[in-house]
């Protein structure tokens, strides 16, 4: 790892947070604790609370255009998701306090589940450059008719950066079903009861993946594209994954039936992938995502749509803080 230069001594934050999250006042609470250790030491911080969608973004964006030098999202992986969004192509950094249902991004870093402590780490941070990856829309053909043109209008297009990682498949669609409220109360919990829901039901869906030049098709049950390598705080199905290797990793699982599953899991777990004829794994600069029917996507584990889309990294283009007890393996030496 080869992180940039230390935080300057007295810089001015911006922390992002949902009002409206599970355990809020908690929230409020332990960011206004982080505040204060953070101002103690000569920081300039400032709270702006989101009020809908979108927000994250849209006050992290206008915050890199006033020259702030951190903005730090303080909540979950969607959170973090918005607010990196705002920060691409900028020269503000993202700073995390992590009060999610899974948190990967600070775990990725090293961060304590305790926001005061994970506050504490990041005075010890140092700036570091990473890609990201960026998912869009692939718009459909037209069909031209005489006096008119026709096209089939389907859902909104889609562009978005991701930090971690997107879905394809079965972890898409149980991410789609998974209710608001759902994640509210019952947190992973509510993943678990979906995914167990539909197991039995769902079924692998015709692919056509083009991974740079590579043409890969087959019965796809799911298909992981990683920038960073942890998966649902659990498991690496891209643990080969660099964050600034200009690169994006891929790890498809082909099937029919979900309930064979979890061999191919045990051969990710176990990092014997190589030697299971149903996974494939592949590192590259752009993907796409071709099928005759919708196939879910999530980023960062929210739903975002279906395909077809294409995937591709963007080099460079996100400063982070990254805290000295960060998972080194995630960087090019």
């Amino acid at each position: 790892m080869n992180p940039g230069a230390l935080i300057s001594p007295h810089p001015r934050v911006v922390i992002i947070f949902n009002p409206t999250a599970g355990q809020a006042t908690t929230v409020r609470s332990a960011i206004d604790r982080a505040t204060i250790l953070w101002q103690t030491q000569g920081w300039k911080v400032t709270i702006e609370p989101t009020q809908c969608a979108g927000d994250g973004t849209r006050i992290a964006r206008e915050a890199a255009a006033q020259g702030i030098n951190i903005v730090v999202a303080a909540g979950g992986d969607g959170t973090v998701n918005e607010v990196v969004n705002g920060l691409v192509n900028t020269n503000t950094a993202l700073g995390v306090l992590p009060a999610g249902t899974v948190n990967i991004w600070a775990r990725e870093m090293g961060l304590p589940m305790d926001m005061r402590q994970s506050a504490a780490a990041l005075l010890q941070a140092k700036w570091c450059q990473i890609d990201v990856g960026r998912v869009r829309s692939i718009l459909p053909r037209m069909r031209w008719l005489p006096r008119r043109r026709i096209t089939t209008k389907s859902a909104d297009a889609i562009d978005r950066y991701f930090l971690l990682m997107a879905g394809v498949g079965f972890d898409a669609a149980v991410t789609a079903g998974v209710q608001p409220h759902e994640k509210k109360y019952l947190g992973a919990i509510a993943y678990v009861k979906q995914a167990l829901q539909m197991i039995y039901q769902y079924q692998g869906t015709h692919l056509t993946i083009y991974v740079d030049d590579k043409k890969v098709r087959g019965r796809v049950l799911m298909a992981v594209v990683g920038n960073s390598q942890l998966y649902g705080g659990v498991i690496k199905f891209t643990m080969n994954a660099l964050v600034n290797d200009g690169l994006l990793d891929i790890c498809i699982v082909k099937g029919r039936s979900m309930l064979k599953a979890p061999l191919r899991l045990l051969s990710i777990l176990f990092r014997s992938h190589h030697l299971d004829n149903r996974i494939e794994y592949h590192r590259a600069t752009q993907m796409r995502f071709l099928s005759r029917k919708p196939v879910p996507i999530q980023i960062d584990g929210d739903y975002l749509g279906t395909t077809p889309v294409r995937f591709e990294v963007v080099p460079k283009s996100l400063w982070v803080l990254v805290p000295p007890n960060a998972d080194r393996s995630l960087w090019q030496q």
